[in-house]
């Protein structure tokens, strides 16, 4: 899966869910909720495509408030070959049923410094995903994560990436 499907997945689902829990409240399709705020830290790997396994630690927060189903959230990552990556953008967190296990898509629009790693052709990068994984009593957060990132078609070429991460999700309150 890779290219723009989680994007898709996440825009469906999302759609889906405010159109059926969401519009019919006082507040609107869209209307604002307070959540759990939430640093992340994750620690994984580019595996495939065109570019060479490297690592990647990436960091991110979610921001304690929701627009009808959808979180924002602003996340940063540095590849062992110096490469970066910053970026803002929406999640969408489904919980699944009564359980601890949860899944989260996100989508996120940023830049790309290449800084002697992978070229993604040029400096705009969207980087979409899909977490799957537990959260204790404690709110805290145990995932794997597997995500794209590309520049959409808007250059020339567009060679993208993926990466799996194991991410720890810590509440901030």
């Amino acid at each position: 899966m890779a290219d723009g499907t989680f994007a898709v997945l996440m825009l469906i689902a999302g759609l889906t869910d405010m159109g059926m829990n969401h519009c019919g409240t006082a507040n609107g399709c869209l209307g604002a909720a307070e959540t759990s705020p939430r640093l992340a830290f994750s620690v994984g790997s580019v595996v495939e495509r065109r570019a060479d396994e490297a690592a990647e630690l990436y960091m991110r927060y979610d921001f304690g408030r929701t627009f009808g189903p959808f979180g924002q959230a602003i996340g940063v990552s540095v590849g062992e070959e110096g490469e970066g990556w910053i970026g803002y953008g929406a999640t969408y967190d489904l919980p699944l049923g009564n359980s601890p296990v949860y899944a989260q898509f996100h989508l996120m629009p940023g830049l790309y410094a290449e800084n002697g790693g992978f070229d993604l052709g040029g400096p705009v990068a969207f980087r979409s995903g899909l977490e799957v994984g537990y959260e204790n009593n404690r709110g805290w957060r145990f995932g794997l994560s597997y995500d794209h990132r590309s520049n959409a078609g808007i250059y020339d070429e567009n060679p993208g990436i993926e990466t799996v991460q194991f991410r720890v999700s810590i509440p901030t309150r």
